[in-house]
């Protein structure tokens, strides 16, 4: 009696696991499917001075997705003393929040390595001019 006993509770211990794990699966989206839809968010963010997304101009350097949807992005503006330093980066971190799916971003920015203008992407060289 006492292993029919064990055993039930470990069944129910099991299936409890089970429910618990698919749960947490369910509430976080796919890595790779929340990176591109942090990108599709990016490239809704212009700069006001270029007609072209920043994400195409080259200004998000890197967009890292971590366990429980926690995003970092590391991104540059076009000179330091860009007008639009203030808001952008704001921009980006709150485009990145409103996807489905993230939990939290942190936001860094840099000037390393200096932004040039090869850093754009040829769709941006096109709509520019540069092509």
């Amino acid at each position: 009696m006492f292993f029919k006993k064990k055993k039930a509770k470990e069944n129910n211990s099991e299936e409890q696991n089970k429910e618990t794990n698919n749960a947490m699966k369910s509430s976080q989206i796919e890595v790779p499917n929340l990176k591109e839809k942090i990108v599709e968010a990016l490239k809704t963010v212009y700069d006001p001075e270029i007609p072209v997304d920043i994400y195409e101009l080259g200004l998000i350097y890197e967009i890292k997705v971590f366990p429980v949807n926690n995003v970092y992005i590391l991104m540059t503006l076009t000179t330091p003393n860009c007008p639009s330093a203030e808001e952008l980066p704001g921009e980006v971190k709150a485009k990145a929040l409103s996807v489905e799916g993230v939990n939290d971003v942190e936001l860094d920015l840099t000037f390393e390595p200096p932004y040039h203008q090869d850093m754009m992407s040829e769709a941006a060289k096109l709509e520019l001019g540069f092509l």
